[in-house]
């Protein structure tokens, strides 16, 4: 069993609900959104503790920087690409205006090949209205799978297998993954979450294969091995962890967003780090993080 530490929160104001964390290498930050904000932040970590903000417009359910420059953001029922972080009209690459209102985009990752895999959720839980999607090099969505809430996603090494939350299942499911052409295999369950824990939230695989886990309400982090058996759970001074993410030059830290806005006053005196964050040693390095390419330059 690795060993696992608490090093610091990162500097800067809480957040409300902060998600969809990117290491960006070549800029030494990390990127990642506050969705109930409408915000994309850049944390500086080359030494100062600059904290850059693209307007989003909306509830940004996530964003991912490009390959080729500018940032691809889920905003509402929209995909947005960002022409640079500093500004510029944003251009609608595709849409899901298909599904209710109340639906909005959330997670969403690069794939091997440079496709990104993304899912919305809604927001009323209502079933078979919210579903999982790929981006297409010529921007068109193709629909993979319903679920009410689309959250963790990620790949093992060789890409073959899609690890994927569904909350609504309360567990992590292990996909066949075609990474010649995006397409989905048979699914099988890979870990179950007890609802006592909390709910299954963002997650990472790192370099050995084994599978990061956000426990949103529980508190903590975990990890799996390939097995799908637990092999390392941290607890959190924050009850709500929503994602996390690799970074730091030698990719051997692990970054944990959070959220704040379902606490009680009570609860937020006792958690001044709630909305931060977090950064750990998680005794595993990560892998070199993907930028989507293709056509969404």
């Amino acid at each position: 069993m690795i060993t696992i530490s608490l090093v610091a929160a990162l500097p800067g104001p809480p957040c409300q609900l902060a998600e969809s964390p990117q290491w960006l290498a070549a800029e030494v930050a990390l990127q990642h959104v506050d969705i109930l904000a409408h915000t994309i932040l850049r944390r500086s970590l080359d030494g100062g503790d600059a904290i850059a903000t693209l307007r989003a417009g909306g509830d940004v359910g996530f964003a991912l920087a490009l390959e080729g420059g500018g940032v691809l953001a889920g905003v509402e029922r929209d995909l947005l690409r960002f022409p640079s972080f500093t500004g510029g009209a944003p251009e609608r690459i595709a849409d899901v205006r298909g599904e209710p209102g109340v639906n909005r985009f959330n997670d969403a990752c690069c794939d091997p090949a440079g496709r990104v895999v993304a899912g919305t959720l809604s927001r009323s839980r209502a079933p078979g209205t919210a579903a999982l999607y790929r981006l297409e090099p010529s921007g068109a969505l193709t629909r993979l799978l319903p679920a009410p809430i689309s959250n963790g996603l990620d790949w093992n090494a060789d890409g073959t297998v899609l690890y994927y939350v569904d909350s609504t299942t309360q567990q992590v499911d292990a996909i066949g993954y075609d990474v010649d052409t995006g397409a989905l295999g048979a699914r099988r369950g890979f870990v179950r979450i007890a609802p006592e824990d909390g709910l299954p939230d963002g997650l990472a695989v790192d370099a050995e294969g084994g599978v990061w886990l956000a426990l949103f309400g529980g508190g903590a982090v975990r990890r799996y091995t390939p097995g799908g058996a637990l092999d390392a759970e941290i607890a959190l001074p924050v009850t709500n962890p929503t994602s996390l993410a690799f970074g730091g030059t030698d990719l051997k830290m692990l970054f944990v967003t959070s959220a704040r806005h379902l606490l009680s006053a009570e609860q937020l005196a006792c958690e001044p780090l709630a909305g931060s964050v977090l950064a750990l040693h998680p005794g595993v390095s990560g892998r070199p993080p993907r930028r989507p390419g293709h056509g969404l330059r």
